[in-house]
């Protein structure tokens, strides 16, 4: 996901209740779980090795050429129709099975800009990119469960729509393929899925009906005054006094302005000006990002950063600053009835060795583009659920020590990949024909 994901090593529990009451049947399983299982189990020695070639080779966001290549290949030997390119380096993989519903299934592309930690032999071979977030894993998780549709199709009916999105980390690679006409190009889909892997316990599954995910705006601000040298202050308009003002300033936007029983949250993470002690610059940038859930807090925490940066100038008497939205996407919904119904299903597959509790999870703090698949005037019912992978031996060990599991986007981040790919294969797989078994 974009940005850190701040999530504990605590055991996730299902959400299998709704927000509203739904009539459902009784989960449908038109391939028996030992079946099924036995045909993962023939694939993993493949997708291990394809996870971790495309650990070892990351490329950041709009820069994922190789790896939309192996993707392409990967789908294009199991019998999909790929199309190259759409939104830059994403890739749509399209396979028709008869008359039925079409169910999109997104995976991401990009690594981050970041030098990876792990020692793990298979680490990444370039210090300035590293899959330190789990899509590796993802697209490992992809190319299986369209192997395992493959394998069964005669258990489901209708059109599989496979998409490979870049840049996921800068949240726009989504926006990207969406204004490449994606829908308009392909089709627009009667359901999405995706998946997110975490520091949990590896196989471990979370699902919740409703908001997922923060709302996210990034802003950079550039404050411009009037350089001169430090022993004369007089002579300057200082951006770095303003700079910092707006800093502790802009934080009465949460504490006075937001109501303090819903969540938002503003980080400046990024602070930049001058280059010499006796010189006052001319400029002073700095970069945040706020975070929220509702549309109407989401609202108030943007308008009220800029806000306070134009007040924020005004009081020094310097012009007004440049103020830029640098990224921005919308909460991750999960539709209550497509959640109500895969959890139903998931409980059956994997209850018995999960720790269930009838009780929904707090949303995440972290943030997603893949509402731009899904949001509209006319929404694609969707569900996008979380997936432990982390060894539970290294969570004990860890616990023990008092060291916090490393999470996404650490450099430390070293998920396990068993039994994370396989279960995520038998869940993502079970979904999909689940949706388009029509029961």
């Amino acid at each position: 996901m974009a940005h850190v994901r701040r999530r504990s090593g605590a055991l996730l529990a299902f959400a299998l209740s709704c927000a509203a009451p739904v009539a459902l049947a009784a989960p449908s399983l038109p391939v028996a779980p030992a079946k099924l299982d036995a045909e993962v189990q023939t694939l993993l020695p493949g997708l291990e090795t394809l996870y971790q070639e495309i650990h070892a080779h990351p490329e950041i966001a709009f820069h994922e050429t190789r790896t939309a290549a192996v993707l392409a290949h990967q789908m294009r030997r199991l019998g999909f129709t790929v199309t190259e390119g759409v939104g830059g380096t994403g890739l749509v993989a399209l396979y028709e099975n008869g008359r039925g519903p079409t169910v999109l299934v997104r995976t991401e592309l990009d690594a981050l800009p970041m030098t990876e930690a792990t020692g793990l032999p298979y680490a990444s071979q370039d210090p300035t990119a590293a899959h330190s977030c789990g899509h590796d894993l993802h697209m490992a998780i992809w190319v299986g469960t369209a192997a395992t549709l493959l394998q069964f199709k005669s258990a489901w009916h209708g059109r599989l729509m496979f998409i490979a999105q870049p840049a996921e980390e800068t949240v726009a690679g989504a926006k990207a393929m969406m204004a490449d006409n994606l829908y308009s190009r392909f089709g627009k889909p009667d359901f999405a899925l995706a998946l997110h892997v975490s520091n949990s316990p590896a196989g471990q599954l979370m699902l919740k009906p409703g908001t997922l995910t923060t709302a996210l705006d990034n802003l950079r601000i550039t404050f411009k005054g009037r350089g001169a040298h430090g022993s004369m202050p007089n002579a300057s308009i200082d951006p770095v006094v303003m700079a910092a003002h707006f800093v502790t300033d802009v934080q009465s936007v949460v504490s006075r302005e937001k109501n303090p029983a819903e969540f938002g949250v503003i980080t400046v993470g990024s602070f930049q000006a001058g280059t010499a002690p006796n010189i006052i610059p001319d400029q002073a940038v700095v970069e945040l990002t706020m975070r929220s859930y509702s549309p109407q807090i989401r609202s108030l925490l943007l308008e009220g950063a800029k806000r306070t940066a134009l007040a924020t100038a005004a009081m020094a008497n310097a012009p007004q600053p440049e103020i830029l939205v640098t990224a921005g996407a919308s909460s991750v919904e999960n539709d209550p009835v497509v959640t109500a119904r895969i959890g139903a299903l998931f409980q059956g597959l994997f209850g018995s060795n999960l720790d269930l509790e009838p009780v929904y999870g707090q949303p995440l703090f972290a943030s997603e583009d893949y509402p731009e698949f899904i949001n509209g005037d006319a929404p694609v019912p969707s569900l996008f659920f979380e997936l432990g992978a982390y060894d539970p031996k290294v969570i004990a060990a860890d616990k023990a020590s008092g060291t916090p599991v490393p999470t996404n986007h650490s450099p430390l981040f070293a998920p396990a990949m068993e039994p994370t790919i396989q279960v995520g294969v038998r869940a993502m797989s079970y979904a999909v024909m689940n949706l388009l078994h029509g029961r």
